[in-house]
């Protein structure tokens, strides 16, 4: 199936991705984390995107899962992007940002949350190819901290397009 062509500028991002980084935050330690992104199409002029962590030890081996987050992300005129995230812990976001080659800089533009849900308050993004691997780093303001470094992490392309049906 082919890609929209409306997705032309991050169709750099299908497939599946897997790869290594590390976490921190004033509330928790810093750790190392596994994590595995798939971006995927149907056709349409959007790409699914699910992620997926896990807390590594030492040796690099899984200790337990972390976060999950599903969405998707659309592309808008002028290179513009729209990505909707939803979190199992009761957060939904939406980031707004723009594309200028093979780099990606989002921030949030709504940040929802369920009662019972942690305070999150908003989130930056940076998504970026190098080399071929897929590098990011995620800043976040939550839990009365202001926005600073949550996550970073290189990923290399293990899988396919993530064409979906």
């Amino acid at each position: 199936m082919d890609v929209h062509p409306d997705l032309e500028p991050i169709a750099f991002l299908l497939g599946r991705w897997e790869g290594a980084g590390v976490i921190g935050y004033p509330t928790m330690e810093s750790a190392n984390f596994g994590q595995e992104i798939v971006f995927g199409h149907n056709g349409k002029p959007f790409l699914t995107y699910e992620s997926r962590t896990w807390l590594l030890d030492a040796e690099g081996s899984k200790v337990r899962p972390l976060s999950t987050e599903t969405g998707f992300w659309r592309m808008q005129p002028e290179r513009q992007i729209e990505v909707c995230l939803a979190h199992p812990t009761g957060i939904v976001e939406i980031y707004v940002g723009e594309v200028v080659f093979h780099k990606i800089e989002l921030h949030t533009d709504v940040v929802a949350r369920t009662t019972t849900a942690k305070e999150y308050n908003a989130g930056h993004r940076l998504y970026g190819l190098v080399n071929g691997n897929l590098m990011y780093a995620y800043d976040m303001a939550a839990m009365g901290h202001p926005l600073q470094s949550h996550a970073s992490a290189e990923l290399k392309r293990v899988g396919d397009s993530g064409e979906q049906n």
